[in-house]
């Protein structure tokens, strides 16, 4: 292997764990140093997220169980990108859907969370969806397992900005989509990236 970053070179990778959602590798990393260590991450096969805003300035949240937290939390309408061939944009309506009954009439890209960097590639792609209406009672997902118990919310924006410096909302994700979008607002809603933006 030979990819290269600032010095930085993969000599050989190991895979330690693989499932259907991450595997757990080993790199072997030549250091700009000369020196060589050995860095354990997580591969993951990406996820989008969702922050729905309605007409009367309120973000829709869900509150789902998170077994290695062992709570529930707040987060957004979120997903894995694990459709082949999907759009991402594609991906973020189905979560929306699937989780909180709902369908936008716009969406605009919000924002891409590194969600921990030390340790895995997991990147999140974050979209602000507006222009809110109910799926038809015929066409609402069945959830199962922990989705079987998610509920969704209307918090209204700046009480979700303050739930987030007051650690009610611990979800990194969450957290980077009220505050990007509570910020975008303040900014008229301008400053928003187009759709089809290339990944970083």
């Amino acid at each position: 292997m030979t990819e290269a970053v600032a010095g930085y070179r993969v000599l050989s990778r190991t895979e330690r764990f693989a499932g259907p959602v991450f595997s757990v590798v080993t790199d072997e990393v030549a250091m700009s140093d000369g020196r060589v260590a050995d860095r354990d991450y997580i591969v993951h096969i990406g996820a989008v997220g969702v922050v729905a805003v309605d007409e009367a300035d309120r973000v829709v949240l869900v509150r789902q169980y998170r077994h290695p937290l062992r709570r529930v939390l707040w987060e957004l309408p979120a997903g894995l990108v694990d459709v082949h061939g999907e759009p991402m944009v594609a991906a973020a309506a189905r979560e929306l859907a699937e989780e909180a009954d709902l369908v936008a009439g716009r969406y605009d890209l919000l924002a891409d969370v590194n969600t921990s960097p030390g340790c895995s590639n997991e990147l999140v792609r974050l979209f602000l969806a507006r222009d809110l209406s109910a799926v038809p009672d015929g066409g609402r997902y069945e959830r199962t397992h922990e989705e079987a118990e998610l509920t969704a919310h209307r918090i209204p924006l700046d009480e979700a900005v303050d739930m987030v410096l007051s650690a009610q909302i611990t979800n990194a994700v969450c957290q980077v989509g009220v505050l990007s979008t509570a910020r975008v607002r303040d900014n008229g809603w301008a400053g928003l990236r187009p759709l089809d933006s290339p990944l970083p």
